[in-house]
């Protein structure tokens, strides 16, 4: 007999489980699809770094036991030649290191707790879309081979960067289809457990190298006083970038990693971009990496994930009450999370964008000076405004070091985020004023690409 679900949910990470469990506690039917196993699911390579703040937001408890590993005060951002050092601190920064596999058990428990069924070891191949809806999805069975149908009023693509639901989906959905290459990241992690202690566990370091990291950055963060997650981003538009490569010739090389050893590694994929202009259609919602629901300036997608989650949860369920799964009905997903963060990503897109474009000695040269400080980096993870330390003492030394182009694009870069952050103020209401609200987001940052990178 075919069984028909309330909703259906594609994957089970922090997305996913956090969907299900708002909509599972809420007496909906929901079915949970993961392609591995269940006592594998949460086993991912990730930075493994979510801010306090997320918990506080999402009512969920803090990490503690073999769940934490490692109290985070800040973050300190390092130039290129490492002479400047931006130490950045604050309620906004501060978090928790996690053993990421056990926090993912622990989301996935509270889903199935909450009542909903998990169908692990089950690929979902597209949607089923009949008459303008999405209908369910197509899957097979991993474990026997049989194919099904899996049904639902609404389905949720969070199965990741692999966007396995939203690749599939007509155009007339009204839901991007492909993301650009310019707006990946690849990386490269590895957890190590070292030799000699950390020399400041409480926060992570960021380093900032365009010859290493192309348009990307390399981390170390520090999971207690003797291991560290440690890994390296290029941006896929460098396509000689080879990221572990990099890892291994730039990183591994360091004093501090001298006789370590690996306890985890591996690579990943990551969305560093402003969030899908709309994450909703007729019968579907995509959340997740899968809706670009990323930090585009670190990479880190737990907290944002599982907003999205928690949001397209409740929505969901009004929806369901009124019997209406329509993009129209559905379309307060996309205005909560604008509001609750996706302003803030596309502000920091800019801002990603510009950092992409620029070279090792005008690195070294902004942080030098604290064109940007220390406040105004704070300000901007937390997606207020960017105050640039331009005076005139500062002109006259660009214009000796033949760097006034520097500032000009600084000057636009601000400008632009304040434009971008306007956009989103005025974020459409409804579905059919959205078409005129994409072209113009589109042409911003297309036009920012053009500058940029030149």
């Amino acid at each position: 007999m075919l069984k028909k679900y309330d909703v259906v949910v594609v994957g089970a990470g922090t997305a996913g489980c956090m969907a299900a469990k708002t909509l599972s506690s809420k007496g909906f039917d929901v079915c949970l699809i993961d392609r591995k196993s269940s006592r594998l699911i949460g086993d991912k390579v990730c930075g493994d770094a979510i801010g306090k703040h997320h918990f506080d937001n999402l009512g969920l408890s803090y990490p503690s036991g073999k769940e934490k590993e490692g109290d985070i005060e800040g973050v300190k951002v390092y130039s290129p030649d490492k002479s400047s050092v931006f130490n950045i601190s604050g309620y906004g920064l501060a978090g928790f290191l996690i053993n990421r596999y056990a926090f993912g058990q622990r989301l996935l428990k509270y889903a199935v707790d909450a009542g909903a069924v998990l169908k692990d070891m089950t690929h979902v191949s597209a949607p089923l879309v009949e008459d303008g809806y999405v209908k369910g999805v197509l899957a097979t069975d991993t474990r026997t081979g049989e194919k099904m149908k899996i049904l639902g009023d609404v389905s949720i693509d969070a199965s990741g960067v692999s966007a396995v639901l939203r690749r599939g989906l007509p155009p007339e959905i009204g839901v991007e289809i492909n993301i650009e290459k310019d707006d990946i990241v690849i990386c490269y992690r590895e957890i190590r457990r070292l030799k000699k202690e950390v020399e400041d566990p409480r926060f992570c370091e960021i380093y900032l190298d365009q010859e290493v990291a192309l348009g990307g950055y390399y981390w170390i963060f520090p999971k207690g006083a003797t291991r560290v997650n440690a890994g390296l981003g290029v941006s896929s538009r460098f396509s000689k970038a080879n990221p572990k490569r990099n890892f291994y010739r730039y990183i591994l090389s360091r004093d501090l990693f001298e006789s370590s050893e690996i306890i985890h590694k591996g690579g990943g994929i990551v969305p560093t971009r402003r969030p899908l202009d709309s994450f909703v259609g007729n019968g579907i919602i995509v959340i997740g990496d899968a809706g670009c629901q990323v930090n585009p300036i670190h990479g880190g997608g737990i907290g944002p994930s599982m907003m999205g989650g928690k949001i397209s949860g409740e929505v969901i369920a009004e929806a369901l009450e009124k019997g209406d799964v329509s993009s129209k009905a559905l379309w307060p997903v996309n205005i909560r999370f604008m509001e609750n963060y996706g302003a803030k990503q596309a502000g920091l897109d800019i801002f990603r964008i510009f950092l992409q474009g620029l070279t090792n000695e005008e690195l070294n040269y902004g942080m030098k000076y604290q064109l940007i400080t220390e406040e105004d980096v704070l300000k901007a993870s937390l997606g207020e405004k960017i105050h640039l330390n331009i005076g005139e003492a500062t002109r006259r030394i660009f214009s000796g070091l033949g760097r006034l182009g520097f500032l000009r694009s600084l000057y636009v870069m601000a400008r632009t985020i304040r434009e971008v952050r306007s956009l989103y103020d005025k974020y459409p209401s409804t579905p059919e004023v959205f078409p005129e609200w994409r072209k113009n987001i589109v042409e911003v940052f297309e036009r920012s690409k053009r500058l940029f990178w030149k």
